[in-house]
């Protein structure tokens, strides 16, 4: 009796990694990825790749599993692992006001890994709005509210301490300069919150990274780019007008040159639109690739992420919600030098 259910266990387990390899190879006819998928196992990928992120000292892996909306529902739980022993060691999360469950759902992931990850969230320091001009009572206000969404973040998460914390989705350089912010920043770090301040920008990003670097304040910066230019987030598109991102690389130089580390995000976001407003451009980069690129086995994705990554990104946030995309985004964070350099 106990041989027959051993049995009949290791046939439901069979049939278990069959329907969920299958899913895969009708989805990709990718053979390999299929089989990986079924096995869960992170053998034979390429050797994840690393670079000094800004001031902060550490070494971080070229791609950062973005667990925001990958884990607000917990859809992408059953990554972190596989993505961590495929040698990705920065995680960035964000505020539940934004990303729901997601700072609860690597809340005991965080606590397991803590010594071995770069942990960040982030949150927005009020509604201040590009270009508007603020005055030192509103910029006390928007520092107070970054404060407590940032004190939450760290229950949500389960920890005393977190190694950097966004400015998320800021947009105004005058808020990037307040006095008050960094104290509210300084004051964190003393009390052992945070370690590092940073920003997330996908609108204005370049007026917003020159201010950061203006300060000195601040180590990391996460920047909406693609190899066009910069990423517009109201048009899901390139910034009309942008330099594409080689004219944009003083600007990046400047900020490397402050101590900021570079982290990129919406590297390939319109390549695939949204349905209801078509099915987006899948060769609005290829121009920018020579033929050995073109003829590499990557896909579009792929493309532009290896191509921010080679010229002048340190790393790129990727929102990994299936077992492919995370295997997918890993062999383009490791095939930029090899293709670019």
């Amino acid at each position: 009796m106990t041989d027959l259910k051993i049995q009949r266990r290791s046939l439901l387990q069979s049939i278990s990694l069959l329907a969920a390899g299958g899913v895969t190879l009708l989805r990709t006819g990718n053979l390999q990825a299929a089989v990986e998928q079924a096995t869960q196992s992170v053998n034979d990928w390429p050797d994840m790749e690393y670079r000094t992120l800004g001031n902060t000292g550490f070494k971080g892996s070229r791609l950062v599993f973005g667990c925001g909306a990958a884990l607000s529902r917990g859809q992408a739980n059953k990554l972190l692992e596989p993505a961590f022993e495929a040698g990705i060691n920065v995680f960035d999360v964000g505020y539940r006001g934004y990303y729901r469950d997601a700072e609860k759902n690597l809340a005991p992931f965080a606590k397991k890994r803590r010594d071995k990850i770069y942990l960040i969230s982030k949150a927005p320091a009020g509604d201040i709005k590009a270009g508007q001009s603020i005055n030192v009572a509103q910029a006390r206000q928007a520092a107070n509210v970054w404060k407590k969404f940032m004190e939450k973040s760290l229950r949500e998460l389960d920890v005393e301490h977190v190694d950097a914390y966004y400015l998320m989705a800021v947009n105004n350089p005058a808020v990037i300069r307040s006095e008050e912010i960094h104290k509210v920043f300084s004051d964190a770090k003393d009390a052992g919150k945070m370690s590092h301040l940073g920003i997330s920008s996908h609108e204005n990003a370049e007026a917003c990274l020159l201010a950061a670097a203006e300060t000195g304040w601040y180590s990391l910066a996460q920047i909406a780019i693609t190899p066009q230019g910069w990423y517009d987030w109201s048009a899901k598109n390139t910034l009309a007008g942008s330099r594409d991102m080689v004219g944009l690389r003083s600007i990046l130089d400047t900020a490397r040159d402050a101590g900021i580390g570079l982290i990129g995000m919406k590297a390939g976001r319109h390549l695939a639109g949204r349905k209801f407003s078509g099915w987006g451009s899948p060769d609005a980069f290829d121009e920018y690739y020579p033929e050995k690129v073109m003829q590499a086995k990557l896909n579009a994705f792929q493309r532009s992420y290896a191509y921010v990554l080679a010229n002048g990104l340190d790393a790129v946030n990727a929102d990994m919600q299936h077992w492919q995309y995370l295997r997918e985004n890993l062999i383009a964070a490791t095939s930029a030098q090899k293709l670019f350099g």
